[in-house]
C-alpha cells in the first residue's frame, strides 16, 4: 500500500508544498473541479495537473472522483450522451498514467452531515451527523449546505430532481446502475483503469431518497452486476463504519481477497447513538472502529494500492475546508503508516 492525500486544486489552503512534507504520503488524490458535470475532461487540463503535481515529487494516480450525471443515476434518455462522455474522460485520463477512479452513485446529495463544526470535548471541531436534525432539515430552504455536494444547483433545479427521484427506487437505481456499469467498465478494461465505487455516506436514505452502497450484502451485488476485476470498492471504513452491522476488517478481507479494493479510505468515526455520529480523530481510542485491526486486514490482503486518511477534526486553530484540513489529517497519515509498519516488521 502507498498514502496518499487529497488535494482540492490551486484554491486549497492545503498546498501541494505542505503535502509532500508530511512524512510517508507518495502521492496526491484530486479531480478537475472547473468542468461541469457530465462533460468530458480534456487531455491537456489533465495533463496540466499531472505536471504541476509531479513537480513537486509526489505521484499523480488516483482521481477522486469523476462526478457521475443525475440522469445517468435516473435513467433518462440523456443518459448515453453523458456515458460516452464519461468513457472518453477515462480515456483521456489514462493517457496521464492514471490508475483508479473512485465515483460515487448517491442521488443529488454526496456525503452529508448535520454540522460541520461540532465542538468536540478536547476543543477541536468535527463534522457530525444526527438523525433527528436531518429529518428537521429542507435542502430547498437553504437548511443543508454542504461542501460535499453540488451547490450549483438553483432552489427550482434541486426541487425538480427530488420530484424526479420520488418516482425512482432502490431496485430502479439498481438497474441504472448496471447500465452505467455494462459501458464504462468495458472502457475501463480496454485502458487499464480500476474504477472504484464509494459507499453512500451516511449508508442509509437521505431525505426520502434510494441509497444502495451500503453493506456487505449489497456491496456483493454490486460487483456482480458486472464481474470483472476493473469493477471494483473504494472501502471506505468511516462511511460503512457508521453502521454497527458493517464489519470493517471483514469486508476488508472478504472483498479484498476477491481483488475487489482498489482505494482504501481509513478513518475513525464515535457512533453516538442510532443513526448518530461523529468524526473522530483517527486513534483507536477515540472512536468506535478498531484502526489495528483495520490495518491489520490490509495487510493480511497484501493491499498494494492507495490508502488515504479520510476526514479530519479542525485542531490547532486551524481554519478551511470542513473535514480537509491539514494538522488532523496529517496526524492521521503518520499514524497509519506507523501502525502498518509496525505490522509488517511484527509479522515477518
Amino acid at each position: 500500500m502507498y498514502m496518499t492525500f487529497r488535494w482540492y486544486g490551486d484554491n486549497d489552503k492545503v498546498t501541494l508544498d505542505y503535502i509532500r512534507q508530511i512524512p510517508g504520503v507518495k502521492g496526491v488524490v484530486t479531480a478537475i473541479y472547473d468542468i461541469p458535470v457530465g462533460e468530458v475532461w480534456p487531455l491537456e487540463k489533465i495533463m496540466e495537473l499531472k505536471n504541476k503535481i509531479e513537480a513537486k515529487g509526489l505521484n499523480f494516480k488516483v482521481i477522486e472522483s469523476v462526478p457521475v450525471h443525475e440522469d445517468i443515476k435516473m435513467g433518462l434518455p440523456t443518459r448515453d450522451r453523458y456515458i460516452n462522455n464519461y468513457c472518453e474522460t477515462l480515456r483521456n485520463l489514462s493517457k496521464a498514467g492514471i490508475e483508479v477512479v473512485c465515483y460515487n452513485f448517491m442521488p443529488v446529495f454526496d456525503w452529508t452531515r448535520s454540522c460541520l463544526d461540532y465542538k468536540l470535548s478536547d476543543g477541536s471541531t468535527a463534522l457530525i451527523y444526527d438523525e433527528k436534525t436531518v429529518q428537521q432539515m429542507d435542502p430547498l430552504k437553504g437548511d443543508l449546505e454542504l461542501p460535499g455536494w453540488d451547490t450549483s444547483y438553483n432552489k427550482e433545479d434541486l426541487r425538480n430532481l427530488l420530484i424526479q427521484y420520488q418516482s425512482i427506487t432502490e431496485e430502479d437505481l439498481w438497474n441504472n446502475l448496471k447500465y452505467f456499469l455494462e459501458r464504462v467498465i468495458k472502457t475501463a478494461e480496454e485502458v487499464g483503469i480500476k474504477m472504484a465505487i464509494h459507499p453512500d455516506d451516511p449508508p442509509w436514505s437521505i431525505f426520502g431518497l434510494p441509497r444502495i452502497i451500503t453493506n456487505k450484502e449489497n456491496l456483493e451485488r454490486f460487483i456482480n452486476l458486472v464481474d470483472s476485476p476493473n469493477n471494483g470498492i473504494t472501502l471506505c471504513s468511516g462511511s460503512l463504519g457508521v453502521a454497527p452491522d458493517n464489519n470493517i476488517p471483514e469486508l476488508i478481507r472478504y472483498f479484498g481477497k476477491k481483488g475487489r479494493i482498489h482505494f482504501a479510505h481509513v478513518r475513525n468515526i464515535k457512533i453516538t447513538g442510532e443513526k448518530c455520529f461523529e468524526e473522530s480523530a483517527h486513534r483507536s481510542e477515540y472512536g468506535s472502529l478498531d484502526m489495528y485491526e483495520i490495518m491489520k486486514a490490509y495487510y493480511d490482503i497484501g493491499f498494494d494500492g492507495p490508502v488515504r486518511p479520510d476526514h479530519g477534526r479542525m485542531i490547532w486553530g486551524e481554519q478551511g475546508r470542513p473535514g480537509y484540513g491539514l494538522y488532523d489529517r496529517a496526524l492521521g497519515a503518520v499514524y497509519l503508516n506507523g501502525l502498518y509498519e509496525a505490522i509488517e516488521k511484527g509479522c515477518k
